[in-house]
């Protein structure tokens, strides 16, 4: 049978997204939920394959910027809405999405292609390595307390109408974008989704509130959360759910935490999504009773390495050449010679010998620091062709900061 891949029609995109549903298990969204999904689609990068006048595959892309180690935003095409038809399945579709896809993210000229799993194992094979993970929390608030840094007694803290300070919230959220890589600058119609709340969603919660926290007369901080009362024979038992959180002194994230722990009537704090070094975990009493879980977040894919290792600086001064394997964007494979150090870098194609091996899987996986090509060599994923080679790169791609994904997409 023969399949045909475009892009996005005027008229296609209810379809389109339809069939994306469907394969995520059939349920529709909300009005307000596909109300924003639409507004942020970039029909110019969605893609629907097509079987005759059914609609049988499904993916998009965003046009993000991603901050990178050394603090520089590089174009990074967010992938998303990626679907096959349950009828439709090892017919080659997927594969042939993510070829277009990729040719079409390279003509852009665009270093990077990011997205979020719904199952890992799918995207290793086109070239994404797991590059983030997300740090959850459920914290019982009856028995862990804070210690507070100096400055915490001076912020302020409001709940606000969280559509009011949206636009102030999301200035200080731009200034926070450049300190840690993995952040995305957000562009015009992404806040909007931050006030998607349809009641058929919040499983008992609340409407979404939002805390903001002053400092001096200036925003250091915002959070958007939502409560659910519950009692038991013992009293009250209610869950806070934290959703977002960026703050941009200790003092604020502190008091926030504070205040969330302190609730009346609740005695869980749920953290969604963090990063792995938050701050707060060297503040609580008793980190057991907080109940961690790390997950897979952003997965990254550099597309034309060169430039994809060029755009971010490095930790330590670092000289090595890489025997790359990416079968996949073929374009990739060879040696390259990265050159560089906390100012900048080059990588440019060479004859000399490689010192390390790997596919473009394996750069992916260490390109935020997040994960070392120490670890990744000692699964077996990174061949040390040169001695002394691993130790010194490893090193040089490191991150003071875990990289983290604030937001899926």
């Amino acid at each position: 049978m023969t399949f045909e891949i475009r892009t996005l029609e005027p008229g296609d995109w209810d379809r389109w997204f339809s069939r994306l549903e469907l394969a995520f298990g059939g349920v529709r969204s909300a009005p307000q939920e596909r109300e924003f999904d639409q507004s942020v689609t970039e029909a110019a990068r969605s893609l629907g394959v097509w079987d005759g006048d059914e609609v049988v595959g499904t993916a998009g892309a965003f046009s993000f910027r991603m901050t990178v180690p050394g603090g520089a935003l590089v174009p990074a095409a967010g992938v998303t809405m990626v679907s096959v038809a349950s009828t439709h399945r090892r017919r080659g579709i997927l594969t042939a999405m993510m070829r277009r896809q990729l040719d079409d993210v390279r003509a852009l000229g665009e270093p990077l292609a990011v997205l979020t799993a719904s199952e890992p194992e799918i995207y290793g094979r086109f070239g994404y390595g797991t590059a983030t993970q997300q740090l959850g929390a459920e914290i019982d608030s009856t028995r862990v307390r804070l210690a507070v840094p100096a400055g915490t007694d001076d912020v302020r803290l409001r709940l606000v109408d969280a559509a009011e300070w949206l636009a102030r919230c999301e200035e200080l959220y731009a200034r926070l974008v450049p300190a840690r890589p993995g952040m995305l600058a957000r562009t015009t119609g992404w806040d909007a989704g931050f006030l998607v709340d349809p009641p058929e969603d919040r499983n008992g919660f609340s409407p979404q509130q939002c805390l903001i926290a002053e400092q001096g007369g200036e925003l250091v901080g915002y959070a958007r959360f939502a409560t659910k009362p519950d009692w038991e024979a013992a009293g009250p038992c209610g869950r806070v759910s934290v959703r977002h959180m960026d703050t941009a002194t200790p003092a604020a994230q502190a008091a926030m935490m504070r205040h969330f722990l302190s609730m009346d009537l609740m005695s869980k704090v749920e953290l969604r999504n963090r990063p792995t070094d938050d701050a707060w975990q060297h503040l609580v009493s008793d980190i057991r009773r907080c109940t961690l879980r790390l997950r897979d977040s952003l997965h990254v894919r550099p597309v034309e390495v060169g430039a994809a290792l060029e755009a971010r600086t490095y930790r330590t001064p670092v000289d090595v050449v890489f025997e790359v394997s990416d079968p996949f964007c073929p374009w990739n494979e060879g040696r390259w010679r990265l050159t560089g150090d906390s100012l900048g870098a080059s990588c440019k194609r060479t004859e000399d010998v490689a010192d390390l091996a790997l596919s473009v899987r394996e750069l992916g996986a260490a390109y935020l620091g997040g994960f070392t090509l120490t670890s990744l060599a000692a699964a077996g994923r990174v061949q040390e062709l040169r001695a002394g080679a691993l130790a010194s790169a490893s090193l040089a791609f490191g991150s003071d900061v875990a990289p983290w994904l604030p937001h899926g997409f």
